[in-house]
């Protein structure tokens, strides 16, 4: 403890940049959770996979640790190909010391930006760069990260809504249609989502929609 407070404390100018990195790549680490929520897909799985639940009305039927679990390993097989070229260019050549950390973190950024911009609307990326008064990029690569980060995020959001309503019709479908039964039947004081819900459940097995919902998942990136 007293040899990493003597690292802060010590004057000589390389011993305080290597705190300055040292503190720079702890807080790297701290909002890790954030960069992988606004930074890969995970957003636009885990949002599309609450949709299938909430269209379906099963409650807590997957849990919530089942879908951000299934969302995780979905978003490392979608992103394993972006890792990897972090991990070639970055990380390992930081690891062996060949590049300093200022570099490693350009290097890292280059993939990223090549994944966000691939998923970006124009509009959404417009919308910030005009706020800020930035001049036109040549490539995604001059976007800077605190503008290219939300132009995604809302570009996500966006897509994963859409998919949500095309996940949610055929379940309101069968909804309305036990409903209109239940009421020409005279039998108002049950409730149609008892009725609907082995339906809507049914109907997800039958059509294998787990298989779907993965499939349009993988697709999409």
């Amino acid at each position: 403890m007293n040899e990493f407070i003597d690292i802060f404390s010590n004057s000589d100018p390389e011993s305080v940049s290597t705190s300055v990195r040292l503190l720079l790549l702890l807080t790297v680490l701290s909002i890790a959770p954030g960069i992988l929520i606004l930074m890969t897909s995970f957003a636009r799985i885990i949002i599309v996979l609450s949709f299938v639940r909430t269209s379906l009305a099963t409650q807590s039927m997957p849990p919530n640790q089942v879908l951000i679990g299934i969302a995780l390993f979905l978003t490392f097989f979608v992103m394993a190909p972006t890792f990897q070229e972090v991990n070639e260019q970055a990380l390992t050549p930081l690891f062996n010391e060949e590049i300093t950390l200022d570099e490693a973190y350009e290097e890292a950024s280059i993939p990223m930006k090549d994944f966000m911009g691939k998923h970006t609307r124009q509009k959404d990326l417009e919308l910030f760069m005009s706020y800020t008064e930035m001049e036109r990029p040549e490539t995604i690569q001059d976007v800077p990260l605190t503008t290219l980060v939300p132009a995604f995020a809302i570009s996500e959001l966006k897509t994963a809504f859409q998919m949500g309503f095309m996940i949610f019709v055929p379940f309101l479908v069968i909804d309305m249609a036990v409903a209109s039964v239940l009421m020409s039947m005279g039998m108002m004081m049950l409730p149609p989502v008892m009725i609907s819900l082995p339906f809507k459940i049914l109907l997800f097995v039958l059509v294998d929609g787990w298989y779907l919902i993965s499939k349009s998942l993988l697709e999409g990136f």
